[in-house]
């Protein structure tokens, strides 16, 4: 089965039923994929379903400022924002955090068929134009233009080194 827009990937049965059994942290995986002609994103099933299949999602520029976009499944980005909410209202670093997620971020409706619109401000902020990637990073979904994303040669190179580093 078509993984419902990611060009050249494709998903069993399997991974279409992994639903709410999955644990978060587990949106792993990389996904060519192409704007369709409303620039709307298909989220990949598999994805979706390790997400327990979300009605809407949080999209923001990447905290670590990469050259890529955050998505979000609700559970993770909700219990953040809860305990900034309580701090906002009496420490004002907290308060201009608060404005600048909200002024920079969008929460998005996902349509019947997996799909987000990403406004045209992230999206040129990032450089998508019509060709992107979409990696899974553990809690979250990274977007990247194709021309940006690391290279998958370049991810297995720097893995191992990364991964002694951490203590993975």
């Amino acid at each position: 089965m078509f993984n419902g827009g990611a060009k050249g990937q494709e998903v069993s049965d399997a991974d279409d039923k992994v639903g709410f059994q999955a644990r978060a942290g587990s949106l792993l995986g990389r996904f060519p994929h192409r704007l369709d002609p409303k620039r709307r994103i298909t989220i990949p099933a598999t994805f979706r379903n390790r997400m327990g299949n979300p009605t809407y999602v949080y999209v923001m520029p990447d905290l670590n400022q990469l050259n890529c976009l955050d998505v979000f499944p609700p559970d993770e980005i909700e219990s953040r924002l809860g305990r900034l909410r309580a701090a906002a209202l009496t420490d004002r670093r907290a308060s201009e955090f608060v404005t600048w997620v909200g002024s920079i971020s969008e929460t998005l409706d996902i349509d019947s068929q997996g799909r987000i619109r990403i406004c045209d401000s992230l999206l040129n902020r990032v450089g998508v134009k019509r060709d992107l990637v979409l990696i899974g990073a553990f809690n979250r979904i990274q977007v990247w233009s194709d021309a940006s994303a690391p290279a998958e040669r370049e991810a297995f190179e720097k893995f191992a080194d990364a991964a002694r580093e951490l203590g993975f």
